[in-house]
């Protein structure tokens, strides 16, 4: 076990590699049975509170929203501590009235992606977690409330398209998903937020748009230094965001909502777990698979 712990993680997403206003106290990359995270975990303070940080696709931006090990990022994350997860994403436009630049606090999502191991479950172990409410209620609160003190344009309550990618959509794909009343679309949400509710984390979206996707014609397609451009300008509001509400996140209860979402989900008989897997379950959910 590291001996760097964080009750708090932070996931950056693209254009998020890193916090200035962290004071780093190390790194770490916790070996977990699902493989290695994205990067080190960089433990640190900020405004004197414990957070571990992890760049999603990796510094230098090297991993494909396919190739990210989400299993592994949220395996570890929680392997040092960490109870709450504040995740950070750019983000795609399905509505006018949700520009690039602003912030959205989502609460729903529609999965569309197809190449990616979306549950620790498998392998000898059945169980099913409700993921009706998707993000976190309170932390979603608290991260909406804290940017609208900031001055930040800032929504909620929309609802994100997760695609495969990496292209990015079709017009007609676009139109779609905006017939079925979405707001936003990335590649990166799912299936981190599955996974960290059958981890148990309080876990919660801030997404960053960048773009307006490709339905609106009369402006240019997306196209990725478009991305890039909005991606840099919002950076900063985005760390802003976070040395500001660190504090309250660490302070605030874990959601029980997620806290207790695989108790009664499991279904197999832990005694006729293969050993494998139950050293797996046993690394992740230690309460229901402890001796």
């Amino acid at each position: 076990m590291s001996e760097l712990r964080a009750s708090v993680g932070v996931i950056g997403g693209s254009g998020l590699y890193e916090l200035d206003n962290l004071k780093v106290l190390g790194e770490v990359t916790p070996e977990t049975p699902f493989g290695e995270p994205s990067d080190a975990i960089v433990v640190g303070e900020v405004e004197g509170h414990a957070v571990a940080f992890l760049p999603r696709h990796g510094r230098g931006h090297r991993i494909l929203p396919t190739e990210v090990n989400s299993r592994a990022n949220i395996a570890a994350l929680k392997s040092i501590g960490v109870e709450k997860i504040v995740s950070f994403s750019a983000v795609g436009s399905l509505k006018e009235e949700l520009p690039p630049l602003d912030f959205v606090i989502p609460s729903q999502i529609i999965d569309r992606t197809r190449s990616r191991p979306s549950t620790f479950f498998g392998n000898g172990v059945v169980g099913h977690v409700a993921f009706a409410d998707p993000f976190s209620a309170p932390l979603s609160n608290l991260l909406f409330d804290k940017a609208k003190e900031l001055g930040l344009r800032i929504h909620r309550d929309e609802t994100i398209v997760c695609m495969e990618g990496p292209l990015f959509s079709t017009r007609a794909e676009s139109h779609l998903y905006r017939s079925w009343g979405a707001g936003l679309i990335n590649m990166s949400a799912l299936p981190e937020a599955k996974l960290a509710r059958e981890a148990e984390l309080t876990y919660a979206l801030v997404c960053m748009v960048t773009d307006y996707d490709c339905w609106r014609e009369e402006d240019d397609d997306v196209d990725i230094q478009m991305v890039i451009d909005n991606l840099n300008k919002n950076a900063a509001h985005a760390k802003q965001l976070l040395a500001s509400v660190i504090g309250d996140v660490v302070a605030m209860p874990s959601d029980p909502a997620c806290a207790d979402a695989a108790k009664f989900a499991i279904l197999t008989d832990k005694a006729l777990l293969p050993p494998e897997t139950l050293d797996r379950m046993r690394f992740l959910l230690p309460r229901y698979f402890g001796d």
